[in-house]
C-alpha cells in the first residue's frame, strides 16, 4: 500500500506544480486499482433462462460481459468462478461493489447478488427445526440444553469413542440414577462417563435363537455395550450428542454436529445385534426396558417396531407396547420409530397410545451430482458417495440393453445375475428400481459383478441416500432417468460424466414426508391417531461406529425413522428439563398441539415421492415437531395410568389380561363405555353412524387467567358442534372438560375425512387433528340394483 510521506513539501513553480499533480493523478489511479482489488468480493451475477442450448456458447457469453467490464479477457478469466450454463444462465465471478452495481446495468443481466455465507451445523436437522443453540429465546436455551435430564435409548449399543459422547461441561451424574456401567468385550468402566453413564447389554435372548457362542463371534459384533452396527451410535447421538466441530461425511454435511439435548445425559441398552441380520428378541427388549425403568431414565428413545399384523396392546409379543405401558406407568416418556413400510396404509406400528410414535420427514438440505451427457446436457441426481470416480466421460448403457436374457425382467432393475458381463464392463449403468424390494446398494453390486463402474438409479420416490462405498452410485427420479434413458436411446456411443457431490441447504422445498415413512391409521387400534408427530428423518448426520480400517469414518448420513424417533426423544428431554412435573401425556400433547402443517415454503406439508400431495394426520399426525412452540403450549391435555387402562376395557381386552399390566383390580364392564373417550391429542372416529359426542379434557399450563375460545375446521360431510365454544380458567380452574358432537351428513361409507379443533387465547393456538370416515348404519336398508 502507499502512503504520502510527511516531509514531502509543495514547490512553487507552476511547472513543478504541473509536474506534481500529473504524478499524483497517476498515484491515485493506481492506489484506486490496488483498492478495488483488495475490496472485491465473489458476487453471483443472475441471468435467467439459458438462451444457449450450446453449453460453450453460454460461458463464453459470460467471459465476454465480464470483458467489456473488466477490460480484457485475461481479467474476466481470472475473475470467474463459475459458470453456470446448463438449467439457467449466469455466473460467479470476484467483483467490487461498484462493478456489481455496473453490470446489474447490463443488458439480460436480472440481478447480481453477494456470495452469503451459509452457517452449517445433527449438522443441520436441529437448526432446521428451530433449535439453534446461539439463541438465547428457543427452547435450548431454556433447557440449558437438557442439563440433569437421562436419555435411555434401546438400540445396538455405542461406539464410546464417538467424540459425541465427550462429557465437556456436562453436570454430575443425577441423583437418582441407579445404573452402571457394564463391562464386556472391548468395553469397560472408562468407557463410561459423566455423558454416557451407564451401559448395559442384554443377548440371552438372541442366542437362545441363532445360538451365538458365549466367548467368541466370527462378526463384527462385540459381546458388550460396544455397537457393531452403528445404528444405537447413530441415534443416541441424535437425542443427546455433544457439540463435535466439522463433522462430516466424506466432505459432505459439514458443520457442528450436536444432539437435540447436548448437555442430556445417556443410558446405554443393548438389546439389538448384528450378526447375519440385524436382531432384537422380545426377551432382550423387555429386559432392556426393565432395566431402564429401575436405572431412572426420564426418557427412553426406542427405534425398534414390529412386523404387520400387529399384536394386541395387552399381548406379550408386542414387547415395545408392554415394557413402555411399565415405563409410561413410572413417568417416563418413551418415543418410538413410526416404521419403514410406508407409503402403503396402515403400516404404522408401535401404536400403543401410551407411546410417542414419530413419522420422518426430510430437511432442507440436499446432495446434488451433475450428471453430464455426451451432448454436454447437465441434468441432476443426488449422491453421497461416488468414490474413486475420475470425472471424466465414460461410457453409458441401459440395463435391458445388457441384459444375460432379454426376456428377463430382472435386468431394469439391475438384480443379482441378470446382466452380461461382457457388455456392462466399463460402463455406468442407468437402472430403473420397479420397487422398495431392491435398492440402490444391492442394484450397485450388482453391477459391479458384471464389471460395471457406476450407477444411476432411477427410483419412484425419495427415500434418502446411501452410500455404495464401492463405485460411484447417483439416485434419480424416474422423470430424469426418462431424460437419461431417451439419449441413451437416440446417441451412437452414449457417454456421461459425473460432478463431485456438494451439500447445498435451503433450496429444497421442506419438510416433506419420506415415502418409506408408515402410514397410519392403526390396525390395532384406529381409534388412537398415528403416527403422533413428525420429525426429521433423512439423511441425518451423526456419529457411527468406526471402521476398523479408517478411523476417518466418524460419522454417518442414515434415514429411517429410527433417525426421527431420537429427534424428538432429545426435545422431549428439554421439555422434562423446564417442565419437570409433566407426565408423558402432557409432553406428547404438548409437542402434538403446537406442530406445524406448513413447509418452509408457506404451504401445506407434502409427501415426498411422485405424487407430492398434502399430508393428513395418518401421515405426520398433529404436524412437524415445533420445539419452541411445544415449551409453551397454554393448553395439555393429560392422561392418567387409569385412563389407559378404560381404554384397554374398552376396547374388549379381559379383565385378567388387563390386570397384568396394573396392580388395580379391574371390572372392565363397567368401563366399556369409555371408548372414544381417551384423551388424546387428536380425534379419530372410524366409524361414524349418525352422531358421536366425544369429551376431552385440557389443563391450563398458561397464565393462570386465561379465556380460550374455539375455532373448528371440520372434515368434509361432517357438522361439528363444540361445547362449550368457550374455556375460562382462573386461579382455582384450571381443568375444564368440552364435549364434541360429529353429524354425518353423508350416506356412503367412505374415506377418512379430516379436519382440526383449536383453542386459542390470542397467544396460544392449541390444535388437535381430527379423522372421521362414515360408517353405513345397515347395508341391508340398501337396494341392490
Amino acid at each position: 500500500m502507499y502512503t504520502i510521506s510527511q516531509n514531502w513539501k509543495w514547490a512553487r513553480k507552476n511547472h513543478l506544480l504541473a509536474i506534481f499533480s500529473l504524478i499524483l493523478l497517476q498515484y491515485h489511479l493506481h492506489a484506486s486499482v490496488i483498492c478495488a482489488q483488495a475490496t472485491s468480493s465473489v458476487h453471483i451475477v443472475y441471468m435467467g433462462w439459458n438462451r444457449d442450448d450450446d453449453p460453450a456458447t453460454t460461458k463464453k457469453s459470460h467471459h465476454k460481459i465480464l470483458s467489456s467490464l473488466l477490460g480484457s479477457k485475461e481479467a474476466a478469466k481470472s475473475s470467474i468462478l463459475y459458470s453456470y450454463k446448463h438449467g439457467f444462465s449466469g455466473f460467479a465471478a470476484r467483483l467490487t461493489e461498484s462493478q456489481a452495481e455496473a453490470i446489474a446495468d447490463f443488458p439480460r443481466v436480472v440481478q447480481v447478488i453477494p456470495n452469503r455465507i451459509h452457517k452449517l451445523q445433527t449438522t443441520r436437522s436441529w437448526d432446521f427445526i428451530g433449535i439453534n443453540h446461539h439463541s438465547p429465546t428457543n427452547l435450548l436455551s431454556k433447557s440449558n440444553m437438557g442439563e440433569g435430564t437421562i436419555i435411555g435409548v434401546i438400540d445396538t449399543g455405542v461406539w464410546p469413542e464417538s467424540e459425541s459422547f465427550n462429557d465437556e461441561d456436562m453436570g454430575p451424574v443425577p441423583s437418582h440414577w441407579k445404573g452402571i456401567c457394564q463391562q464386556g468385550e472391548r468395553f469397560n468402566s472408562k468407557n463410561c462417563n459423566k455423558k454416557i453413564i451407564g451401559a448395559r447389554w442384554f443377548i440371552k435372548g438372541v442366542r437362545d435363537i441363532i445360538k451365538i457362542p458365549s466367548n467368541e463371534t466370527d462378526t463384527i459384533e462385540f459381546l458388550s455395550p460396544r455397537d457393531g452396527d452403528g445404528h444405537g451410535t447413530h441415534t443416541a447421538s441424535i437425542a443427546a450428542g455433544y457439540f463435535v466441530k466439522k463433522a462430516n461425511y466424506k466432505g459432505l454435511a459439514s458443520g457442528i454436529a450436536r444432539g437435540g439435548a447436548p448437555l442430556a445425559h445417556l443410558a446405554i441398552y443393548k438389546a439389538c445385534w448384528s450378526f447375519d441380520t440385524d436382531v432384537c428378541t422380545d426377551a432382550d427388549l423387555l429386559k432392556a426396558f426393565d432395566k431402564a425403568i429401575h436405572d431412572g431414565v426420564d426418557i427412553l428413545s426406542v427405534s425398534v417396531g414390529n412386523e404387520i399384523p400387529l399384536f394386541s396392546y395387552v399381548d406379550l409379543r408386542d414387547t415395545i407396547a408392554i415394557g413402555s405401558f411399565h415405563a409410561t406407568v413410572k413417568g417416563i416418556t418413551v418415543v418410538c420409530s413410526a416404521g419403514n413400510d410406508g407409503p402403503i396404509s396402515q403400516t404404522v406400528s408401535n401404536t400403543a397410545p401410551w407411546l410417542i410414535t414419530t413419522a420422518a420427514t426430510t430437511i432442507d438440505r440436499a446432495f446434488p451430482v451433475g450428471i453430464t451427457l455426451g451432448n454436454n446436457r447437465t441434468i441432476w441426481g443426488q449422491s453421497i458417495d461416488i468414490g474413486k470416480h475420475h470425472h471424466n466421460f465414460t461410457s453409458l448403457t441401459y440395463s435391458e440393453r445388457i441384459a444375460i436374457d432379454s426376456t428377463d425382467d430382472l435386468a431394469k432393475d439391475c438384480r443379482r445375475g441378470s446382466l452380461n458381463a461382457t457388455m456392462a464392463a466399463g460402463k455406468i449403468v442407468l437402472c430403473f428400481s420397479k420397487s422398495n424390494e431392491w435398492d440402490i446398494v444391492s442394484a450397485s453390486t450388482s453391477v459391479l459383478k458384471a464389471g460395471g463402474v457406476g450407477i444411476i438409479f432411477a427410483h419412484f420416490d425419495y427415500d434418502g441416500l446411501q452410500s455404495c462405498h464401492i463405485i460411484p452410485c447417483i439416485k434419480v427420479d424416474y422423470e430424469v432417468g426418462a431424460q437419461i434413458l431417451s439419449y441413451i436411446r437416440k446417441a451412437r456411443s452414449p457417454t456421461v460424466k459425473l460432478s463431485t457431490p456438494r451439500s447445498v441447504i435451503g433450496k429444497w422445498v421442506s419438510p416433506r414426508v419420506a415415502s418409506f415413512s408408515s402410514r397410519g391409521p392403526s390396525s390395532m387400534s384406529p381409534s388412537v391417531l398415528k403416527p403422533d408427530i413428525a420429525a426429521p428423518g433423512v439423511d441425518i448426520l451423526a456419529a457411527f461406529r468406526s471402521s476398523e480400517t479408517n478411523h476417518n469414518d466418524r460419522f454417518a448420513l442414515l434415514s429411517g425413522t429410527s433417525m426421527a424417533c431420537p429427534h424428538v426423544a432429545g426435545i422431549a428431554a428439554l421439555l422434562k428439563s423446564v417442565h419437570g412435573n409433566w407426565s408423558p401425556a402432557a409432553i406428547r400433547s404438548a409437542l402434538v398441539t403446537t406442530a406445524s402443517q406448513i413447509g418452509i415454503d408457506g404451504t401445506s406439508i407434502s409427501e415426498d415421492g411422485p405424487n407430492r400431495k398434502a399430508t393428513d394426520p395418518f401421515d405426520i399426525g398433529g404436524g412437524h415437531v415445533n420445539p419452541n412452540k411445544a415449551v409453551d403450549p397454554g393448553l395439555i391435555y393429560n392422561i392418567s395410568a387409569n385412563d389407559y387402562v378404560q381404554f384397554l376395557c374398552s376396547m374388549g381386552y379381559s379383565n385378567a389380561s388387563i390386570t397384568s399390566l396394573i396392580k388395580t383390580t379391574i371390572n372392565c364392564a363397567e368401563e366399556s363405555h369409555f371408548g372414544l373417550n381417551l384423551n388424546l391429542p387428536s380425534i379419530t372416529i372410524p366409524n361414524l353412524k349418525r352422531t358421536v359426542t366425544v369429551t376431552r379434557t385440557v389443563t391450563n399450563v398458561g397464565y393462570f387467567t386465561s379465556v380460550y375460545k374455539v375455532a373448528v375446521q371440520a372434515p368434509y360431510g361432517i357438522k361439528m358442534a363444540v361445547k362449550p365454544q368457550t374455556l375460562s380458567f382462573n386461579s382455582t380452574t384450571q381443568i375444564l372438560s368440552f364435549k364434541v358432537t360429529f353429524f354425518s351428513t353423508q350416506k356412503l361409507y367412505g374415506d377418512y375425512k379430516f379436519g382440526s379443533l383449536t383453542w386459542t387465547d390470542g397467544k396460544h393456538l392449541v390444535r388437535i387433528p381430527i379423522a372421521v370416515r362414515v360408517g353405513v348404519i345397515e347395508f341391508e336398508s340398501y337396494a341392490y340394483v
